[in-house]
């Protein structure tokens, strides 16, 4: 008897021992459970799919692989390094090829056809019957059979439906495998809608702010970080733990496509924004409110050959005509590879897809940044220390079919290549991932010729390295811990009116004056204003949708009359202010000209009126395609015409209709221009990348005064843009305007005269 109750006495003391030694605390949300852990990581998990929770030193960790037992990878206690390894060791070869997969782009919801679609049990997506939240078709098959993880997100139904959709995803990727998160990722989606009204009281979608050229033209990195940490949250709350961001080429290319998205052409300006950026997205240190920044594009995009851009066959060439490659490295070396917070470097990279004309030192391979083992390994990984995810840039694997669209196979200079072998190169030059791929088969193809060629154990080493790369980007952002959102908290954070208020602010600090003749701006008092409709021509984007020709008031107009009494009449106005954009080029390339006997390069023009090229080239640089049986691509003496150079006869018009009276012109721009064409017409500059209508007219009246400068040079005319070499910044002869001022790197006005200060002696060298 006394035994017994002896005994009871001791099961008893043992369960009030473990309770007391009990760490957390659970609580159920909508699909998923939270625990807290007593001075330790916070936990979610979805009791649904299976997942078991186990207690080890009184605290809770996730079983990912069902195995009853604490492995070092579920561990929150260890080092992202440690886990990384332990996890990486225990994958099969098809696991880690799954990692090595960056899906191609994933709409929420999918769209129910073209691009970017996607099916729901078998059936397109039907606004009102299909749900929004719910995975698709394919998702669910390259997660599942595919290994996926790493997911690109384009465009969202709203703040909350990406929240109960990542929520769907995490818990599917925790029942299946080892438990391993999504890796969700974006391309940059802070930019503004023009004719949205600010109000400091109100929130939005996401907040908006200038480009990446307006963050430049603040001269500011501090403001860059700023963006960045405020992106970031932004970013969680949706379920983003990877910008797939910033672009850091140096644009010393005036005509380049993707001029826009880069800080402009200075290297050191570059740097120090890529370097602002990347602390603010991945944070002080590693953890619940960092993103990973994958910078791009290595070893610097912006030299393609006469301004052409390499998503195109005819642009896959960037050449160094200055001999100025190493100068391209310094945004990445000085920048986005020297952080000041405690990640020290950009967690990932991004090669271009260009061909680095005769760079290769090594090998002397002319074949694309991604498949090029000296500028992958000797470079960026041996030279330069980078130890972080290579991920291609997307379709680069693909099969290349036509000269002039966008969405094709990108494998520049290895198009005879099969599928399995391109992705070998790729892997053997260095690269971790595969952009745009869901398919895991040619990677495992590309394994079997590595054991071929090396032997099981090398080629097995050198998947866990890239393994192990991959999985510390993912435990260091805590999602192995916690992947799930509560929609509500989503809804609260994303584009809530702080983060609004800074990006409006933002954008104010953006705008560059560039003239203002006779102090026509501000305007401070309540003025009858002209604003004349203007005319956008029948256009096609880059994947093939039309939009038709329109003539409407470029901007919005309740807006101006918050401000300024408007009239139709410029006979009954004080001025007119007239909205244009800049010179929209072409690619450079045209199917008629190949008709027509040519070689299908014409110039790509920077200036409205219909420009001949008679300083180009008589042999270009660099040439060669299986699709075309010449490698020069000369457009020397052929002539462009710019779809919107009504924009152009709209202020020349304009002017002569309001005779001596001011005419104030706005400008968005994307690239460098030729102003010679309209400067003479316009009595006052604002020069604008990419901001609210409202930040433009509290410009005009003086509630925000300019401070902005030019992150570029503006060319005096196309012919020094043809003789400038694409590889080297400020090479070309600037435009000066009837004032006397030129518009070089640096320059811009405020209401006072020229801004003078340490900005452009520190950036400029």
């Amino acid at each position: 008897m006394k035994k017994t109750i002896l005994a009871g006495w001791l099961v008893l003391g043992l369960i009030s021992t473990a309770t007391a030694q009990k760490k957390w605390s659970e609580s159920p949300m909508a699909g998923f459970n939270i625990i807290k852990n007593l001075g330790g990581q916070s936990i979610g998990y979805s009791p649904s799919v299976g997942t078991k929770i186990l207690t080890v030193d009184g605290f809770a960790f996730k079983d990912l692989n069902k195995n009853g037992k604490l492995d070092k990878y579920e561990d929150w206690r260890l080092s992202s390094d440690v886990r990384a390894k332990d996890l990486a060791s225990k994958l099969s070869i098809e696991q880690i090829a799954g990692l090595m997969l960056y899906s191609s782009h994933q709409a929420i919801p999918a769209r129910a056809g073209g691009y970017f679609a996607g099916t729901y049990h078998g059936k397109a997506y039907q606004e009102g019957e299909t749900d929004p939240t719910d995975l698709t078709d394919q998702q669910k098959k390259f997660l599942a059979e595919d290994n996926l993880r790493h997911v690109l997100i384009t465009t969202v139904k709203s703040p909350e439906i990406a929240a109960q959709w990542n929520n769907k995803m995490q818990a599917f990727c925790e029942s299946v495998g080892l438990g391993i998160p999504a890796n969700n990722s974006t391309d940059p989606r802070h930019g503004t809608s023009a004719k949205a009204e600010y109000d400091a009281a109100s929130g939005g979608e996401i907040s908006m702010w200038p480009s990446s050229l307006g963050m430049a033209a603040t001269f500011n990195p501090a403001l860059t970080e700023t963006f960045g940490k405020i992106a970031a949250a932004e970013y969680r709350a949706l379920g983003i733990t990877t910008a797939l961001s910033p672009q850091v080429d140096i644009a010393t290319e005036p005509r380049w496509a993707r001029f826009n998205g880069t800080f402009g052409e200075s290297p050191w300006l570059s740097a120090a924004m890529g370097q602002a950026y990347c602390d603010g997205f991945q944070s002080t240190a590693w953890g619940m409110k960092s993103v990973n920044a994958m910078v791009k594009h290595w070893p610097g995009g912006g030299a393609g050959e006469a301004g052409r851009d390499a998503h195109y066959a005819n642009g896959k060439f960037a050449v160094y005509p200055g001999n100025n490659f190493e100068e391209h490295f310094i945004p990445f070396t000085q920048g986005a590879f020297k952080l000041k917070g405690q990640t020290k470097m950009a967690s990932a990279v991004m090669p271009y897809y260009t061909i680095s004309w005769n760079q290769d030192k090594k090998n002397h391979e002319n074949v694309a940044n991604n498949y090029n083992k000296y500028i992958i390994t000797d470079l960026l990984r041996t030279k330069y220390g980078y130890d972080g995810v290579v991920c291609t840039d997307w379709l680069v694997t693909g099969d290349h079919k036509a000269m002039d669209v966008f969405i094709d196979g990108k494998s520049w200079g290895v198009e005879g290549l099969s599928l399995a072998e391109r992705h070998y190169k790729v892997l053997m030059a260095g690269v971790d991932q595969f952009g745009g791929n869901n398919d895991m088969k040619p990677v495992l193809e590309a394994y079997q010729m590595g054991i071929k060629e090396h032997g099981e154990a090398k080629m097995r080493a050198r998947m866990e390295q890239s393994a192990v790369r991959l999985l510390k980007n993912i435990f260091r952002v805590g999602v192995f811990e916690n992947p799930y959102l509560n929609p509500a908290e989503t809804k609260a954070i994303v584009g809530k009116p702080a983060y609004m208020k800074a990006g409006y602010e933002a954008q104010l600090k953006s705008i560059v004056m560039l003239k203002n003749t006779a102090k026509t701006l501000p305007i401070t008092t309540r003025k009858t204003v002209y604003v004349p409709k203007r005319f956008v021509p029948a256009s096609r984007n880059f994947l093939g949708m039309e939009t038709p020709s329109s003539e409407d008031y470029p901007v919005n107009m309740d807006i101006v009359k918050k401000h300024f009494n408007v009239t139709d009449n410029p006979k009954e106005a004080d001025f007119a202010l007239v909205f244009i954009e800049n010179p929209k080029a072409t690619i450079g390339y045209d199917k008629e000209d190949l008709k027509n006997g040519g070689n299908g390069y014409i110039p790509i023009s920077l200036q409205y009126f219909d420009y001949t090229a008679t300083e180009a080239r008589e042999t270009s640089i660099a040439g060669g395609d299986p699709m075309e049986n010449f490698t020069n691509r000369s457009y020397k003496g052929k002539m462009a015409k710019t779809a919107n150079v009504t924009d152009a006869a709209l202020v020349n018009n304009t002017k002569i209709l309001m005779k001596d009276k001011p005419v104030i012109v706005s400008v968005s721009t994307t690239n460098p221009m030729v102003f010679s064409e309209i400067e003479a017409s316009a009595s006052a500059i604002l020069l604008s990348f990419g901001v609210q209508d409202q930040a433009i007219l509290e410009t005009i009246v003086g509630k925000s005064e300019p401070s902005a400068l030019l992150p570029m040079q503006m060319p005096a005319n196309m012919q020094t843009v043809e003789k400038q070499a694409e590889d080297v910044p400020y090479d070309l002869t600037c435009y000066k305007d009837a004032n006397g001022n030129t518009y070089n790197f640096g320059f811009g006005l405020n209401w006072k005269g020229v801004i003078k200060d340490g900005r452009v002696l520190k950036y400029r060298k």
